[in-house]
């Protein structure tokens, strides 16, 4: 009996050990959302390549009422990225006297994370990579990005059976979250912060709601007006949250669980009283059951930072599925 278990434990070794040899252990990425870090020569940061990719990776966010950038960046020479310097979920290096080049690298260094490298024999070849390439380099740090989010959002889960029975599909938000008001099909899903409220709304119109092309945007605004005024009461006897006219919203195309999406981005104020911030909307076409499926999140939050709590809001609602 010894015999056989020990020659089990020798099997079990010289099996363990050999499938080893094609495994590479990678370990876990740590940094705060939307951080990056920028690997590149002190120069090359301090002189028009650094210049070109703070144009694109710190241009302000769409949709806010003051200039935030859409990634924090740190730079650190090319020399000390090394060690902890590489788990980094987020970075970008910047690669000189190489042929030119963009390259996107997965879990290189630690996981997950996404490396974009970026090659040029000079200075312009390196530039014209980053401005040629800029919406695939955004792209590809976002996408990590809300990837992250979601998976912390989900370690507490709100249920979101009400959901699925009124309106027919899912979203992944956190218990934070709390139902506020429910009347019909109509959500307002509300989380307390120190200086105010994180909100979403879902409902539903019909397909015949939104008008595509020019009336777009036009469509989408009275509607979210109209909603507001019927159940986003303000702090005062007639008073409702709308759109702020002042602000003409940023209006692109989405895909929503693989459906074509409307984005919505701009800034509400509440007639009659003076509260004010930014919202992020979708309008997901769901042609099988002729409707419109409208998700917003918006945020009330005076005198603090607020591109935070819009990527929360963009990470949950791209988090949908219609069943």
């Amino acid at each position: 009996m010894k015999n056989i278990l020990s020659l089990l434990l020798v099997i079990t070794l010289f099996y363990s050990c050999d499938h080893s040899k094609d495994q590479k252990y990678v370990s876990k990425s740590s940094g705060n959302i939307n951080n990056l870090v920028v690997v590149s020569d002190n120069q090359l940061w301090e002189n028009n390549v650094g210049e070109a990719i703070r144009d694109i990776l710190a241009a302000p966010v769409e949709g806010l009422s003051k200039e935030e950038p859409q990634f924090s960046m740190n730079q650190m020479p090319t020399q000390v990225f090394s060690g902890f310097a590489k788990k980094n979920r987020t970075v970008l290096k910047i690669e000189k006297g190489k042929e030119a080049g963009t390259k996107i690298a997965i879990d290189a260094f630690a996981k997950p994370q996404t490396m974009v490298v970026i090659s040029g024999q000079t200075n312009e070849e390196i530039i014209n990579e980053i401005k040629n390439n800029a919406l695939k380099i955004v792209n590809a740090f976002k996408k990590e990005e809300i990837k992250e989010k979601q998976r912390r959002i989900s370690k507490s889960l709100f249920n979101d059976d009400q959901l699925q029975k009124k309106l027919g599909l899912s979203m992944r938000f956190p218990t934070a979250y709390r139902v506020a008001k429910h009347e019909d099909d109509f959500f307002w899903l509300r989380r307390d912060i120190a200086t105010g409220t994180v909100d979403i709304m879902l409902y539903e119109v019909p397909l015949s709601s939104i008008r595509v092309g020019d009336s777009t945007v036009s469509d989408i605004v009275r509607l979210r007006d109209s909603v507001g005024k019927i159940y986003i009461e303000g702090p005062v006897e007639g008073s409702y949250m709308a759109t702020e006219n002042a602000f003409s919203p940023f209006i692109s195309k989405a895909i929503i669980d693989n459906k074509p999406a409307f984005e919505t981005k701009g800034l509400w104020d509440v007639k009659n009283a003076f509260m004010s911030g930014p919202f992020i909307n979708y309008a997901i076409e769901d042609r099988v059951n002729k409707r419109y499926i409208i998700v917003e999140g918006y945020v009330f939050a005076p005198s603090v930072a607020k591109r935070e709590y819009v990527f929360e809001l963009e990470s949950i609602i791209k988090s949908l599925a219609i069943k």
